[in-house]
């Protein structure tokens, strides 16, 4: 683990913020054009169409991100979860403080909000088509959250639960062991709880990665095979929150959100509406043919 790659000038590079940075890139600026290039209904002008959105795209994940931290951190103390030190805490008292992204505190499913919020509004403004944006868009960001949780590991964020004894021996990146209370002492930048010294944990952060990197996978493969546009979109919607749902089960940093007495996280919450209604509609349009869909593949072959 590495909270800090570098400093430059006395300016620390925080693993976290370059991961992210790193992943957004490469999904937006690599992958994105070049699925809108073999999947676009307008290949080439869709690829530079796809660049002014991926901006707004960023500001989306940026927005949302931030704001559905501070409400969640706002609710659990309001709750009696956190104390008069917490986040929310402050925020209440010092409402200005929210706007301090640069402190950390982001929560995926805001930023993901956003990101499709501010993204269908800016491709209906630059002239994308959203069904097809939100097809090629999102299974690029399966790629850039997938390396953007590379952060999270190395800066001992999103972490798992203790691991039963008869599992301590199992490999990572199954299981993560925590560094001492020497190296954590050395490196306040670690996320980790000092109690957590020496402990195994789940290493739930590279299963977030590999949550992402299969949902790349079947992304890339159904927008060769789909029958209409959005159908990879409510693929992808659908997979996350089965997926993202089962692996908070062995997340054990409390700090995400707990709620009905610690039975489900803030994630959870909305993985369940998210997945009941992709799955839905996924059902319903189960024969669903899209005729302009269809003829943009045929021009392609042709």
């Amino acid at each position: 683990m590495h909270p800090i790659l570098f400093e430059i000038g006395g300016f620390p590079l925080r693993s976290f913020g370059a991961m992210v940075a790193l992943g957004f890139l490469l999904g937006s600026q690599w992958l994105w054009p070049r699925l809108l290039r073999r999947h676009g209904l307008d290949p080439e002008r869709d690829a530079l169409r796809c660049q002014s959105v991926a901006f707004w795209v960023l500001v989306g994940v940026l927005l949302g991100g931030r704001a559905m931290y501070v409400v969640v951190e706002v609710a659990k103390h309001l709750g009696g979860a956190t104390g008069e030190n917490s986040f929310g805490a402050r925020v209440l008292d010092r409402p200005w403080e929210a706007a301090y992204i640069w402190e950390g505190g982001m929560a995926m499913y805001g930023g993901f909000a956003g990101a499709v919020l501010f993204g269908i509004w800016a491709a209906k403004k630059h002239g994308l088509d959203v069904a097809n944006g939100l097809d090629t868009g999102l299974t690029a960001g399966m790629l850039g959250q997938a390396i953007g949780r590379v952060g999270c590991l190395l800066v001992g964020d999103d972490y798992g639960r203790s691991v039963p004894a008869a599992w301590h021996n199992t490999p990572f990146p199954i299981t993560l062991r925590v560094p001492d209370r020497e190296w954590l002492a050395a490196n306040p930048e670690s996320l980790f709880d000092g109690h957590l010294a020496g402990e195994v944990l789940w290493a739930t952060q590279p299963w977030m990665s590999a949550k992402a990197l299969i949902l790349l996978a079947i992304g890339i493969w159904l927008l060769r095979r789909r029958r209409y546009r959005g159908q990879v979109a409510l693929t992808v919607v659908f997979g996350y929150g089965v997926l993202r749902f089962i692996v908070e089960i062995f997340r054990g940093d409390p700090i995400r959100g707990l709620w009905f007495d610690g039975a489900v996280s803030t994630s959870q919450l909305i993985s369940i509406p998210l997945v009941l209604i992709s799955g839905y509609f996924l059902v319903r349009w189960r024969k669903r043919v899209d005729p302009v869909l269809t003829a943009a593949q045929t021009n392609r072959v042709s």
